[in-house]
C-alpha cells in the first residue's frame, strides 16, 4: 500500500472521521450464531469469544483462509487462528464451526451460509464480529450475499487512537480504513454491497487522505 505522508494531527483528525462513519455502534441482540470474520487483527476473535461466553449466540462461525493481507504474513488459516483462539478464551470446541476458504468479506458471508445449510443447522439471524472500522461494510455485504436473515454487527471495544500496536501501525490503519472507504463507494455497482448513505464529512477525509497517499 502506498504512503507517502506520515500521520500528523490532520492525517489524524481526517482518519477519525472515517472511523467514526465506518463504525457502527449497534446495541447487542441475541442471534442465532456469531460469525467472526478473519482478518490480520486476532483482537476480532477474543471479542467474539467474549459475545459467545456472554450469551449472544450458541454458535461460533470462525470464518477466513488467507486474505490480501494474510497471505504475506501467515500460513494457518485466519479461521484456525481465530478457533484456537476462541477454544483458549473457554469456547466449547464442538460450537466452533470452521471456514477456512473465503478470501474476502462477501466469501465470508456466502462460504459461511453454505456451511451452516451443510451442517443442517437454520440461521434466522447472525451476529458478525469484525474490526471496528469494518463493521458498515460487513453488514452491507452480509445484506447482499445473505439477505434473508437478520444481523447485529459487533466489534472489539477499542476507540481510534488505542487501536493501532506494533503490529498494526497507525499509517496501515489509516491506508486500510482508506482502502475500505472506496470499497464502500465502488462496491454497490459491482453488486458486492448495498449502497450505503455517505455524508459530505466522510468524502472529504477520505479525499484528504487519498491525497496523502493513503490508497491501501
Amino acid at each position: 500500500m502506498a504512503i507517502n505522508h506520515p500521520a500528523n494531527a490532520e492525517t489524524k483528525e481526517a482518519a477519525r472521521i472515517l472511523w467514526n462513519y465506518l463504525k457502527l455502534d449497534q446495541p447487542l441482540e441475541r442471534c442465532d450464531c456469531l460469525i467472526a470474520m478473519g482478518s490480520h487483527d486476532l483482537r476480532v476473535a477474543a471479542h467474539a469469544a467474549r459475545l459467545f461466553l456472554d450469551g449472544w449466540a450458541p454458535l461460533l462461525v470462525c470464518s477466513g483462509g488467507l486474505g490480501r493481507l494474510t497471505r504475506a504474513i501467515w500460513r494457518e488459516a485466519e479461521a484456525r487462528q481465530f478457533a484456537a483462539i476462541a477454544v483458549g478464551a473457554g469456547v466449547p470446541e464442538n460450537k466452533i464451526l470452521i471456514e477456512e476458504r473465503s478470501t474476502n468479506t462477501g466469501e465470508n458471508m456466502r462460504f459461511s451460509k453454505e456451511l451452516l445449510a451443510r451442517r443442517g443447522i437454520r440461521v434466522r439471524s447472525a451476529l458478525l464480529v469484525h474490526k471496528p472500522y469494518m463493521e458498515r461494510r460487513a453488514l452491507a455485504t452480509a445484506l447482499r450475499v445473505w439477505p434473508e436473515i437478520a444481523y447485529r454487527v459487533s466489534s472489539p471495544p477499542i476507540p481510534f487512537e488505542q487501536y493501532p500496536t506494533d503490529e498494526i501501525p497507525l499509517e496501515q490503519v489509516i491506508a486500510i480504513m482508506t482502502g475500505d472507504f472506496r470499497r464502500i463507494l465502488e462496491y454497490p455497482a459491482l453488486g458486492f454491497q448495498i449502497p450505503q448513505e455517505v455524508p459530505a464529512e466522510a468524502m472529504t477525509a477520505y479525499e484528504k487522505l487519498a491525497g496523502f497517499g493513503f490508497t491501501g
